[in-house]
């Protein structure tokens, strides 16, 4: 089974069950792609509002058992189990969800963040494994480099193409050396976190949203330009109104453009006020939409229109 859109479009998997995933069926890969490696695949379109509900449920679960839990995401967070006894308390979140919401959980058990969420990665569904204090080194060491949060697929690719193949590796290099790989501080802290080292706390209330936006991938390219304003004008609303429910203006807009060649391309555009209002948004977008396309014509795969550097500023309206 495989949670996304429609295979005889341009439906993209979400996600699919590890009976799906012995096919090499996997996250992001068109659903054609994925009935073409398995022909008997059932494909299960996907309901946001049903996922949040059961999100809650867990979290209402693990809430009572562990006082300061920091969600990252419908499926994923940190909990802090504090010094008596982690092991015996994971041991206890897991059984609970089973038995309140019959879900499994996997969780890794370690003395920061970075070495618990590979641990928890690493023996799935409803695994536990814990990393002793002292042992974050020996166990990040062998693994592979893209595994490690925060190397991204460029990353990942110029780390491999110096011959940094493990999390081990990237350890053990000298700081000048991961400064010429990775500039700036992104390299330090992915050499930090390769050791190991992570001194982010647990937080008791997740770090709020810094960007808003939303995308369609169209079921044929799209060159008219009418069509392109219809769908681009709904998004914007769409940004505004998910500003508004969370009381934040944001001064920059942006717009996401994918080719049919699969090229991606964005454009963004930061204003002298924040606001939230939904005309203005589009103004801006369809303004950014018509240079890229004037830049680069071409039939569009995707449009995406979004809003960043958020604020609890206003704009006053005039009437």
């Amino acid at each position: 089974m495989a949670v996304g859109g429609d295979p005889d479009g341009r439906g993209v998997v979400a996600t699919a069950n590890y009976a799906a995933r012995r096919f090499g069926v996997r996250s992001a890969m068109s659903c054609a792609e994925a009935r073409r490696r398995c022909p008997d695949l059932v494909f299960v379109r996907p309901d946001i509002r049903e996922y949040r509900a059961w999100s809650e449920r867990v979290w209402a679960t693990v809430d009572v058992l562990v006082p300061v839990c920091e969600p990252v995401g419908l499926d994923e967070g940190y909990l802090d189990l504090g010094d008596d006894d982690p092991v015996g308390l994971a041991r206890a979140v897991q059984l609970a969800v089973a038995e309140r919401v019959r879900l499994s959980a996997s969780l890794g058990v370690a003395s920061c963040k970075v070495v618990a969420k590979i641990a928890s990665d690493r023996d799935k569904p409803g695994g536990l494994t814990v990393v002793s204090p002292g042992g974050e080194r020996e166990f990040l060491s062998p693994l592979a480099v893209r595994l490690l949060p925060g190397a991204g697929p460029r990353t990942t690719a110029r780390l491999l193409e110096a011959g940094i193949a493990t999390i081990g590796d990237l350890a053990d290099l000298p700081p000048e050396r991961v400064a010429a790989l990775i500039p700036g501080r992104v390299g330090e802290l992915l050499r930090d976190r390769a050791r190991g080292v992570d001194p982010r706390p647990v937080m008791a209330e997740p770090a709020e949203r810094i960007s808003v936006s939303t995308e369609r991938t169209f079921d044929r390219d799209v060159t008219d330009r009418g069509e392109l304003a219809r769908r681009g004008e709904e998004m914007a609303h769409d940004v505004a109104s998910s500003l508004a429910r969370r009381g934040r203006c944001a001064r920059t807009v942006w717009v996401k453009l994918r080719y049919g060649d699969f090229s991606t391309v964005t454009r963004s555009h930061t204003m002298a006020a924040a606001t939230d209002d939904a005309g203005l948004i589009w103004r801006q977008a369809w303004h950014l939409l018509e240079g890229a396309l004037e830049h680069r014509p071409g039939p569009l795969r995707l449009l995406g229109v979004g809003a960043s550097g958020l604020s609890e500023q206003h704009q006053l309206a005039l009437f």
